[in-house]
């Protein structure tokens, strides 16, 4: 069974991440029908996968050859599109990160989707790589971890975009003037919310609960450290977006007699999974060769639950859970940045 995809917005993430994606699935998918405010673009990008265009969402959820919706909108609607793809009675929802931009809003998809019986699946694409995967499993037993830390450098994204695709109407790159505390505030939740989050449920995995954030900064034009506690865990977030020719997506955890580092590539590559060795003192495991990356672990999951698996309520939860810890954190770190004390 061939399962047709619709588009809610037709941006950078669909022309450079899904539909690349989905052509690499083969069989697994079609995509029948594209939405875009732009109907150029999305006249354009409709035409490259022969699928049909429309300015309207309802024009995506009213057709019956969508089965699977992917909310590819920004972060602003994505609460509003979700509820009405539920409403709509498709077999799967793929929602961007971040699910929703408040808990409000989290809990009432969380609240849609147990009333539907629709699955919804998060963009997150770190929770699918292999990489990943394999590390949770590695890491299990361990107890008494001291630190974790998610390091971020990547080049601007445009550079990856033009690899992937021919890319279509570019939005402008936000841009930040960090001279006062309440700017230094508003990017901290930016890049929390839109950047760190990918990291934030492998650092929730290790430190489920942050007591406070110690530090925060931001470096022009576009850098950022949040360092914060939970319990006895140190957590580390820092990450850039600059020239330099080589990115830098790592992910780190150190307890008291082990150490685990996991290497992402950077958003919009399509080059293969992540690659993660654990040490202890009796040498280094490392992971398996995979052959699929993080964004086709997140179809395929849709894959499965559209076919018929019934949604785990626990799924939606954690979704609703991963994306507290990100607001808490966010607005924790604003405050520090306005208040000089820790929050």
């Amino acid at each position: 069974m061939t399962l047709g995809v619709g588009f809610l917005g037709a941006g950078p993430v669909t022309q450079a991440i899904h539909l690349p994606t989905l052509a690499r699935l083969g069989p697994l998918f079609r995509v029948v029908h594209v939405m875009d405010v732009d109907p150029a673009v999305a006249a354009e990008v409709a035409s490259r996968v022969g699928a049909r265009s429309t300015t309207r969402v309802g024009d995506v959820l009213e057709d019956p050859g969508v089965d699977v919706v992917a909310v590819c909108s920004p972060p602003r609607v994505h609460t509003a599109q979700v509820e009405a793809a539920c409403r709509a009675g498709v077999r799967g929802v793929l929602c961007e990160k971040p699910l929703a931009t408040t808990i409000a809003d989290a809990e009432r998809i969380e609240a849609v989707t147990a009333a539907t019986g629709v699955p919804v699946v998060v963009g997150a694409m770190h929770t699918f790589d292999p990489a990943w995967r394999w590390a949770r499993t590695e890491t299990m037993s361990w107890g008494d971890v001291h630190a974790v830390r998610s390091r971020i450098v990547n080049g601007p994204n445009a550079r990856f975009e033009d690899a992937a695709t021919e890319f279509l109407g570019r939005p402008p790159f936000p841009r930040f003037d960090l001279d006062t505390p309440e700017a230094v505030a508003a990017f901290l939740r930016h890049v929390i919310l839109t950047l760190a989050i990918h990291d934030l449920p492998l650092v929730r995995h290790f430190a489920p609960i942050v007591d406070e954030v110690i530090h925060v900064d931001a470096v022009e034009p576009f850098g950022w450290l949040v360092l914060a506690r939970g319990g006895d865990t140190t957590v580390e977030l820092t990450g850039s977006k600059n020239a330099t020719w080589k990115p830098d997506w790592t992910f780190e955890v150190v307890s008291a007699d082990a150490h685990l580092l996991v290497e992402f590539p950077p958003s919009y590559v399509h080059a293969g999974a992540g690659v993660a060795a654990v040490t202890t003192r009796t040498g280094t495991r490392l992971m398996p060769p995979e052959d699929h990356n993080g964004y086709e672990g997140e179809w395929r999951r849709i894959a499965e639950l559209a076919r018929g698996v019934r949604t785990d309520p626990r799924d939606v939860q954690a979704a609703v859970d991963d994306l507290r810890y990100a607001v808490d954190l966010a607005e924790a770190a604003a405050a520090r940045a306005l208040t000089g004390r820790a929050a």
